[in-house]
């Protein structure tokens, strides 16, 4: 059966659905909070450090990266969670691999910042 939302119905229906998302990850999630404080806070220094359009608009993805992958490892965690509690590897394995995404994000957040920091302060 198809969807009864189309066009631009199911637009708005998505945004709605995506709000619902944003709104849920920061009331349950600590680490998306600090993560988008984090965020918030490097905003004025993007625009400082950045030399260009194309370094700020590189600076502020990979802080949004950072933000979409701590969704996704949340919901992956919430699945995982509302399957059961017990140990199970495959349950074990997925959360550990959500948490190595996050971690990987993480690394590429800092070794860009680092990188463009680091050449500002060589000029």
């Amino acid at each position: 059966m198809k969807p009864s939302n189309t066009g631009f119905k199911r637009v708005l229906k998505a945004t709605s659905y995506s709000w619902q998302g944003l709104r849920a990850a920061w009331k349950h999630e600590s680490a998306f909070r600090q993560e988008c404080t984090i965020g918030i806070l490097l905003i004025p220094v993007a625009s400082v450090l950045a030399e260009s359009a194309v370094q700020l608009a590189i600076l502020l993805a990979v802080c949004i990266l950072v933000l979409i992958t701590e969704l996704l490892n949340s919901a992956i965690e919430a699945v995982v969670d509302r399957i059961g509690h017990e140990r199970h590897d495959l349950a074990g394995r997925a959360k550990d691999m959500g948490s190595a995404a996050v971690a990987l994000s993480l690394v590429l957040m800092l070794t860009t910042w680092g990188l463009l920091a680091g050449q500002r302060l060589m000029h």
